[in-house]
């Protein structure tokens, strides 16, 4: 599915909302129907011979949660754990996984017209899991497709079942 048929998609449901985080110095956006809630960031059960960026695991109310630091998956410079660290809980389609970023901004509805796609630009996220750009005002927002990145490979979160 090509970059404008993947906005094409976006706008034709008319106006979405996000939830914006930021990662170092870039800010993000995800759908907010993923997200479940949003946390504070507590030191997870680490699990052997996982990736870096998958700081354990949490039990969140009975249903084991892994925890994805998008800060070191994004290779930022630095990731501090500090009283703005949160972990915003995703409810993906297989699983329900959590991510730590920097702090979460705010939730933006972003118009169709305000989308705009990506650039090809050597990234450290694989293009397919970014959706394109929101631009409101002076604010760009980075809009992922969270769901195709936390089934990506390289994060090894898929279940072998599925």
């Amino acid at each position: 599915m090509g970059m404008m048929e993947k906005l094409d998609d976006m706008s034709a449901s008319g106006a979405r909302e996000y939830l914006t985080f930021r990662l170092d110095q870039e800010e993000y956006g995800i759908d907010i129907l993923k997200v479940q809630e949003i946390r504070g960031y507590e030191p997870p059960t680490r699990v052997a011979n996982a990736p870096n960026f998958i700081k354990g695991v949490v039990n969140l109310r009975g249903t084991i949660v892994p925890i994805v630091d998008m800060r070191l998956k994004f290779s930022c410079s630095k990731a501090e754990y500090n009283s703005f660290t949160v972990v915003i809980i995703l409810n993906l389609r297989h699983r329900i996984v959590g991510i730590v970023v920097d702090s979460v901004s705010d939730v933006m509805e972003l118009p169709p017209e305000s989308l705009k796609s990506a650039p090809d630009i050597d990234s450290v996220i694989d293009s397919g899991s970014v959706l394109g750009l929101g631009s409101l005002g002076d604010r760009m927002l980075i809009l992922l497709d969270i769901e195709r990145l936390m089934a990506a490979p390289d994060m090894g979160l898929v279940a072998a079942s599925e």
